[in-house]
């Protein structure tokens, strides 16, 4: 199975380095020396990866047979795939692979069905399901302990315990007009509003790398 683990950005120096977004949370594994990497565009590759290293936070990586800032430059944009096992898991039990993720069914405490997973979308502060509902809309729900309560990948199953408006916008509506005047409860429903990744921080963005659990809705 194939996985973006990568996005090739601008080219660095004059020597054929290019600086790299990482898309996957094992760069030491995908994206080391040695590893041969898929590309989208496919007429680009394959590209085997000579060296790399860390400068001001990015990675910068260079390709054999990339030797000059003119062919490094052509390459951008251009996207790394690595040949992934599927059966491969990550060894933190709390973590997953996206593709162990995507099509989970969705639903509440209460087997209430929401949707089905259909894109993962990686964030700075934590991850997100978009989730696909019956009726063609999507719905956001961030992949953190206090609302994905359980990962059933036997089952095929996220449960999730959503906060008020997560998952019924009319309902968050309504609560918004009665709560208009400040108080603990208008607070609760802004403090709702921001868990669900409604605000201008939530600008998706694709990963194809791990999802994890994390506490920091």
């Amino acid at each position: 199975m194939q996985l973006v683990v990568g996005r090739i950005g601008r080219a660095h120096g004059i020597r054929g380095e290019v600086t790299v977004e990482v898309r996957t949370d094992e760069p030491e594994l995908r994206l080391g020396p040695g590893a041969v990497l898929a590309t989208d565009p496919a007429s680009a590759g394959p590209l085997t990866i000579e060296s790399g290293r860390v400068h001001s936070g990015r990675l910068l990586l260079r390709f054999a047979g990339v030797g000059d800032r003119t062919a490094a430059e052509a390459l951008r944009n251009t996207l790394l795939i690595a040949e992934v096992d599927p059966e491969e898991t990550p060894e933190d039990p709390e973590e997953f692979y996206d593709h162990q993720l995507i099509d989970l069914e969705v639903v509440t405490a209460d087997g209430t069905v929401v949707g089905r997973i259909s894109e993962i979308s990686h964030l700075p502060s934590q991850d997100l399901f978009i989730v696909e509902r019956a009726d063609g809309s999507e719905v956001m729900i961030p992949f953190v302990s206090e609302i994905v309560t359980e990962i059933d990948l036997e089952g095929q199953r996220a449960v999730i315990d959503p906060p008020r408006g997560l998952i019924d916008t009319d309902e968050a509506e309504v609560a918004s007009a009665r709560e208009a005047a400040p108080g603990a409860e208008h607070e609760a429903g802004h403090e709702a509003a921001h868990e669900a990744g409604q605000g201008p921080e939530a600008q998706a963005g694709q990963d194809s790398g791990r999802a994890s659990e994390r506490g920091d809705a």
